[in-house]
């Protein structure tokens, strides 16, 4: 009762601030190892590793060691509570950003479609979502370490920033600060951008879950290339297979 009482709250976050952070969701044994996995990953097919940054896409299929990272408990309730208990992944990405690493503009990752702003500011009216990320961070987010930052509220905006925008009814991204095994859930219609690694000696590791509603396709990179590890498939369970995407058959299967 209490897990269902936090999931209501968080959900109610998204809806409100468009983001919710959920703090202590990895212990430290699972972050060292994370980051060791991390450091062990060498590119294929569109991965690759830069001078500032390094970005694995679909870790999921390398090994069954990346599988519990899908459904952490606490993460995967607000993922189907938010996007349906027939949701599944449409990606898991492993980051490191080194020193001097420069992080995106404002954006917004998916928008379904533009709406009257007006239509959304009605406390009456709760925008479905379509995808959510979450961010799981394995290192101290301090404001040096490339946080996230988030306009609160933004995804109400109903568009993405145009050029050169930076703010919404006047509120600047704000960092989000937060320790290591904190997971930041969001939505894909927030407003929200990356920042410099401004430290000499630290890189940021983050391990990523993108989550869609079940029509939402999963488009796993290298595309038609791609074909599901039978290792990671034997090691799945019920729920993991779903997220990887083997779905009872609906209405355009």
């Amino acid at each position: 009762m209490i897990e269902h009482a936090a999931t209501r709250e968080r959900l109610a976050a998204l809806h409100h601030d468009g983001f919710v952070l959920l703090p202590g969701v990895l212990t430290a044994p699972r972050i060292t190892e994370l980051r060791s996995a991390i450091d062990r990953l060498t590119p294929v097919g569109l991965d690759y590793q830069g001078l500032l940054d390094d970005h694995y896409k679909c870790v999921f299929n390398r090994d069954p060691f990346w599988l519990a990272f899908l459904d952490l408990p606490c993460v995967i309730e607000l993922a189907e509570a938010a996007l349906g208990a027939d949701c599944h992944i449409i990606g898991q990405t492993a980051w490191r950003s080194r020193p001097g690493f420069i992080g995106g503009d404002v954006h917004a990752d998916y928008l379904v479609m533009e709406l009257p702003e007006q239509l959304l500011a009605d406390p009456g009216f709760k925008l479905p979502m379509q995808v959510c990320t979450a961010h799981l961070y394995l290192d101290d987010i301090d404001a040096d370490l490339c946080p996230t930052r988030v306009i609160p509220g933004s995804h109400r905006a109903g568009r993405k920033p145009r050029l050169g925008e930076t703010a919404w009814h006047g509120r600047e991204p704000e960092p989000v600060l937060c320790r290591a095994g904190d997971m930041l859930f969001f939505r894909s219609d927030l407003w929200h951008s990356g920042s410099r690694n401004r430290t000499t000696d630290r890189s940021r590791y983050l391990l990523q879950v993108h989550y869609g509603r079940r029509m939402v396709a999963q488009k796993f990179s290298p595309y038609l290339a791609f074909s599901f590890n039978p290792a990671v498939l034997a090691a799945a369970t019920p729920r993991q297979r779903r997220l990887l995407g083997e779905h009872e058959p609906a209405e355009y299967d």
